[in-house]
């Protein structure tokens, strides 16, 4: 399958306009590398009509959720400047103009201090604490996501090449990373979030659901860039993935979060058309 053309795609993204649907069976040869020269391409027009890279967003990294989009890997690619929010008190309000059917994840945002270096991917105890201690920050977050492939159906390389399907990131109050105690990794592993919608619950996950937590999360893609010669800088911000099932998102509801067993406050989005 050749991927469409980068200025096709982004221009689905912000238009929030869906393309149309693959025949049957052409997504299966979708290149991976191909969709990273793609998603490439899209950030350096990004960057010349102004926009600044400020960081990473991880996808799939809910192996749960696997199945229900057809995946079998995480993803990643850029968050912007220009998709970059802050919430005030815990809540936001969003509009859904220009997202193609759109979703919300409830995610655990982690602020670096320093560059990673590519080895600190997290597989050993070594690695795991050369990773830790790049860390400044963590928030609860929120990011949007959006599909230009009608009705979510895709695979890895066509979300790749779709920006990694980012809309925009959300992030709360950020806490130090010493709020976290003496073993950050293990404290956000065994967090608790629960995702209400018009006051009624939808969705809980745990932080052990992504690649067995945030952090673990962050080395999956410091590994994953240093494959490719790449490496996160410091300063960045990096969403670490869904604890729950993306959620489809309409005008005139009201999201919370409740966050149980590290120091993380809940957070409320309100959506408008």
């Amino acid at each position: 399958m050749t991927l469409p053309p980068p200025d096709l795609l982004l221009a689905a993204a912000d238009n929030g306009r869906s393309l149309p649907p693959e025949p049957a069976g052409s997504a299966e040869t979708a290149d991976i590398d191909q969709a990273f020269e793609i998603q490439a391409a899209i950030g350096a027009m990004r960057r010349r009509r102004g926009d600044t890279p400020v960081g990473y967003k991880i996808g799939f990294t809910n192996r749960l959720i696997w199945p229900l989009y057809g995946v079998k890997q995480p993803i990643w690619g850029p968050v912007w400047q220009s998709t970059l929010h802050e919430m005030t008190d815990a809540a936001a309000s969003i509009s859904l103009a220009r997202l193609a059917e759109p979703r919300l994840e409830p995610e655990i945002v982690i602020g670096l201090t320093e560059s990673p270096p590519p080895q600190a991917d997290a597989s050993t105890p070594e690695a795991l604490a050369a990773l830790v201690a790049c860390i400044g920050w963590v928030a609860p977050g929120f990011e949007v996501v959006h599909s230009i492939w009608p009705n979510w159906r895709f695979n890895a390389a066509q979300a790749i090449a779709a920006q990694s399907l980012h809309g925009g990131l959300w992030v709360g109050p950020r806490v130090e990373r010493s709020a976290l105690g003496t073993d950050p990794a293990g404290a956000l592993s065994g967090l608790r979030l629960s995702l209400s919608c018009q006051g009624e619950r939808v969705a809980q996950g745990s932080g052990a659901d992504v690649l067995d937590g945030p952090i673990q999360a962050l080395g999956h893609l410091v590994a994953g860039l240093a494959a490719r010669g790449e490496r996160i800088a410091a300063g960045s911000v990096v969403t670490t993935g869904t604890l729950t099932d993306a959620q489809p998102l309409s005008a005139g509801q009201l999201w919370r979060t409740a966050i149980d067993g590290v120091a993380l406050s809940g957070l409320s989005l309100q959506v408008n058309a």
